[in-house]
């Protein structure tokens, strides 16, 4: 046999850690092992290329089970969160062809995975840069077309479109926006968000049937603060 000199392999490109593979052990492991089992939710989730929606510094830790941030004092939350987030808020007809109001687009991932499912998805980000990277994120996944993201206070919503029949309100507030609640489908619609202090929350779900209009609380989370005129004020750091 002809002797070879060893030589090294290269380090493996970030984007070989964050294929197909990686996202079927998040979602066993980091979703189904923790009870959350819809077929079609865990399919979203396998679909979606996570990776796509984070940085370059972040991308090894792509499907890691912890929140990234993603610039402006803002994070990707962490697979889990995202998938009860999905199923809490899921219409009652399921999700295909829905009216959806995201509040903090934040990456685009909640978005996309929304997207992946069929539904038709508004996300309002205040944060102009966050909004133009998201976007172009979105399109580069291929969910341009059922995701529209504009700029804007989240906590007023977009009652020009509404009624919507999901709302998922990403970002933790003192308390669940009354015009969140208004422009809520009034044939079942509902809504998630976390509610709470800004050092945490629980996670409650809305569901709202003509005037009558119920709460539920799901589980303890921790997200960065709603900011907005039905939110919490802004400080320095989160202008």
């Amino acid at each position: 046999m002809r002797w070879r000199p060893f030589q090294r392999r290269p380090d493996p490109d970030p984007a070989d850690r964050t294929d197909a593979a990686a996202r079927r052990r998040m979602v066993e492991e980091q979703i189904r092992d923790r009870g959350i089992t819809d077929p079609e939710l865990l399919r979203a989730l396998s679909a979606v290329p996570r990776h796509a929606f984070v940085g370059p510094d972040e991308m090894a830790a792509a499907y890691s089970d912890r929140a990234l941030g993603i610039g402006s004092g803002q994070t990707i939350s962490q697979p889990y969160v995202v998938a009860a987030m999905t199923r809490a808020a899921q219409p009652s007809r399921g999700w295909r062809g829905a009216r959806v109001l995201e509040v903090g687009t934040g990456s685009g991932y909640q978005a996309a995975v929304l997207a992946e499912l069929a539904a038709q998805v508004t996300s309002i980000e205040r944060h102009d840069r966050l909004a133009t990277e998201a976007t172009r994120r979105l399109r580069a996944a291929g969910y341009g077309e059922r995701v529209r993201v504009v700029v804007g206070d989240g906590t007023a919503g977009l009652p020009d479109e509404a009624p919507f029949d999901a709302i998922l309100v990403t970002a933790g507030g003192p308390a669940i926006p009354p015009p969140l609640i208004e422009q809520l489908s009034r044939d079942g619609g509902r809504l998630v968000m976390p509610v709470g202090t800004r050092e945490g929350q629980m996670l409650t779900l809305v569901e709202r049937r003509g005037h009558e209009v119920t709460m539920r609380q799901i589980e303890r989370v921790v997200f960065v603060p709603l900011i907005g005129a039905h939110g919490f004020e802004a400080s320095v750091s989160e202008d």
